[in-house]
């Protein structure tokens, strides 16, 4: 029996060294695979600089050709001019907006400036100086927080734990925001001016638009005028309450005893229309805010100035676009031609 015991401590001994034996080849092979990674990565980063060493100077000169066309062509096309014009769509009319800039964009790309021209009431020269439409929602991250509280109070408790801002926010509908900023590009600075009538005449002749915009209408004044009369009801029975009051101070007392309950009774009820009185008031408050932003189909907030700003961003213009296309065409050319040269000594090699 005693000639057995020691069996078990050799076995573990063995199985620890077997364990020890597979880490130690796990942390060769990963050393192996990253030493390997970065020597390919290394490799790769000299056979560009020797790439870019041997075609450096055609590749310079292309760039500084194109920067040249860059600049030309700058000058003819004429300084750019960004106008803004920020609006607040009311009754759905947001993506009719949205669509109707997609429309004036689309001509633009086209060059159609006789379709422009006819549609914004404009000449056909002023129609050419357009170059880009552009409609983009307005809002911090502040308002779209308020957006996301609104957005939990109708759900229910389980359903607002599984839902988080950042989730909200990644999809978030931008159409569903207030404000929106339309942004127009062209190189004649009064033109934004001229076309904004239009634009906004196109969103306002909508016959669905004016419809909602009655209903609207008629709704505030329905809601406007039964709140009213629940105003007058209650002044009426603040007013009976008052007489009434009056007169039991008046009445000479019979005894000396004295009903505080009916007293409190009374208190209780003239707090209770006070309080409805003061909720009624901030409703007629919230019509009147409501009438007040709903009083067109769509609000402008700040309208297009009368001389657009001129356009100073490097990466829009010419000089930068130009030279940045032939020098991606350039280094595409260039690594097609060093890898044709490489398949073709490799086929002599075999």
């Amino acid at each position: 029996m005693s000639k057995d015991l020691p069996q078990p401590k050799q076995s573990e001994e063995v199985d620890l060294s077997q364990l020890f034996k597979l880490i130690g080849n796990a942390f060769n092979r990963l050393f192996n695979f990253i030493g390997s990674t970065l020597k390919s990565l290394f490799n790769f980063v000299i056979l560009f600089l020797l790439f870019i060493r041997k075609y450096f100077v055609k590749i310079v000169v292309i760039v500084i050709v194109g920067f040249v066309i860059g600049i030309f062509t700058d000058i003819v096309e004429g300084p750019k001019y960004i106008s803004t014009m920020l609006v607040e769509p009311n009754f759905n009319s947001v993506e009719q907006l949205y669509k109707n800039m997609h429309v004036y964009n689309e001509l633009v790309q086209a060059k159609d400036s006789v379709a422009l021209s006819e549609i914004l009431g404009i000449s056909k020269k002023e129609a050419r100086s357009l170059k880009e439409f552009k409609v983009n929602a307005y809002a911090d991250k502040n308002q779209k927080l308020k957006l996301f509280d609104n957005f939990v109070k109708d759900l229910d408790t389980i359903t607002v734990k599984s839902t988080n801002p950042e989730k909200f926010l990644n999809n978030f509908n931008t159409l569903s925001l207030r404000f929106h900023l339309l942004t127009v590009t062209a190189t004649d600075n009064s033109v934004a001016k001229k076309i904004e009538p239009v634009i906004i005449e196109a969103i306002k002749r909508n016959v669905y638009f004016n419809q909602q915009k009655e209903i609207n209408n008629i709704n505030i004044a329905l809601k406007t005028s039964f709140y009213t009369k629940q105003l007058a009801e209650i002044d009426s029975l603040q007013t009976l309450y008052k007489n009434i009051m009056l007169k039991q101070v008046d009445r000479p007392v019979a005894g000396t005893n004295i009903s505080l309950g009916d007293n409190v009774n009374k208190e209780n009820k003239e707090f209770i229309l006070i309080n409805k009185k003061e909720e009624i008031q901030s409703k007629v408050l919230e019509l009147n805010i409501m009438r007040v932003n709903k009083l067109d189909i769509i609000n402008v907030i700040s309208d297009f100035p009368d001389k657009g700003l001129k356009d100073l961003q490097v990466l829009k213009s010419y000089k930068f676009r130009i030279p940045a296309l032939l020098l991606t065409l350039s280094l595409l050319f260039f690594g097609l031609f060093s890898l044709n040269n490489y398949l073709n000594a490799y086929q002599e090699k075999s």
